[in-house]
């Protein structure tokens, strides 16, 4: 199954538990091997086999025990600063988002013709 937007987050645990569960047996590991090498139970193991809610750090170490966390820079690739943006950094980088900007305060500014 092809990981879409559309797909509901049940779904998506449950294709990562299967690929997890392929990647484990392609590489002829018992689940008390691979939870032995991820240092984690083997029932938490089966539970993320089986698509049920793990842990982020529990995905971490399978996928580490795994040798797949190269996986995960196309998951959430480095962001990058575009060019105007690096030109722009000179007191290193934005912690922030900033907030919407308010209207300039009117001034007591006429042009002139203004009555």
């Amino acid at each position: 199954m092809k990981i879409q937007r559309g797909v509901t987050d049940k779904a998506i645990l449950k294709e990562l538990g299967e690929r997890v569960e392929h990647a484990r047996l392609q590489r002829n590991l018992t689940q008390d091997e691979l939870a032995s090498l991820a240092d984690i139970s083997r029932p938490t193991l089966q539970r993320l086999e089986a698509g049920a809610s793990a842990q982020m750090t529990t995905f971490v170490r399978v996928l580490r025990a795994l040798e797949l966390l190269a996986g995960l820079d196309l998951v959430a690739p480095q962001v990058q600063p575009s060019p105007i943006e690096q030109l722009d950094i000179r007191g290193g980088r934005r912690k922030r988002a900033s907030r919407n900007q308010r209207p300039a305060a009117k001034s007591g500014f006429k042009w002139g013709d203004e009555t």
